[in-house]
Parts: C-alpha cells; structure tokens; sequence
C-alpha cells in the first residue's frame, strides 16, 4: 500500500492562506451584521459563509480529505447541518416555533 499518497506536506503555506481566509471571512461576516442585518438574504449569505468555513477547517486543519469515506461523509453532513438550520430557521421560523411550543 503506498502510504506517501496520504502524508500531509511539509508546507505551512496551505495552513496560512487557510486562516487568513478564515479570518477574512469572519471579517465579512462582521460587516454584513452590521450593516445588513434585517434583510433575509443576509441570511442565505451568512449559512453560505458558516459551511465554507467548516469546509476549510475540516479539508486543512482537520485534514477530512486523507480519512476513511465514512468519517468524511459523517463530517460533511455535521458541517452541512448549521447553515440548512439557518436557511430553515430564516424562511420557516413560525412553523419550528409552532412545532416546538407545548
């Protein structure tokens, strides 16, 4: 089995243009809160941003892409979970308060 194909490299380059999109990421979150937070479509935008994020952590600091499929596919759906519950949340919320009241 050839186990060099699954080594990670010794750059530090991928790492650090990872969290320097983390952080600007964050950034254009912060500014969209301030600036466009009544508006629905912030929303959609903010879940896009939310699974991106989960996305680069996992591929770059999590290293998701080198594990077994099943592992990879269970991280996929729990990063996926936040932003569908946001864009359900967003244009359903009446409905999951109705669903969750007593």
């Amino acid at each position: 089995m050839d186990t060099d194909a699954r080594k990670p490299g010794p750059s530090l380059v991928p790492l650090v243009a990872t969290w320097l999109a983390l952080v600007a990421l964050t950034l254009v979150s912060v500014r969209l809160g301030d600036g466009l937070s009544r508006h629905d479509a912030v929303q959609l935008i903010v879940a896009a941003i939310i699974w991106l994020k989960g996305h680069l952590v996992a591929r770059h600091f999590i290293e998701a892409n080198q594990v077994h499929p099943f592992i990879r596919n269970v991280l996929r759906v729990f990063i996926a979970c936040a932003p569908i519950a946001i864009v359900l949340t967003t244009f359903f919320g009446a409905e999951f308060a109705r669903w969750a009241s007593l």
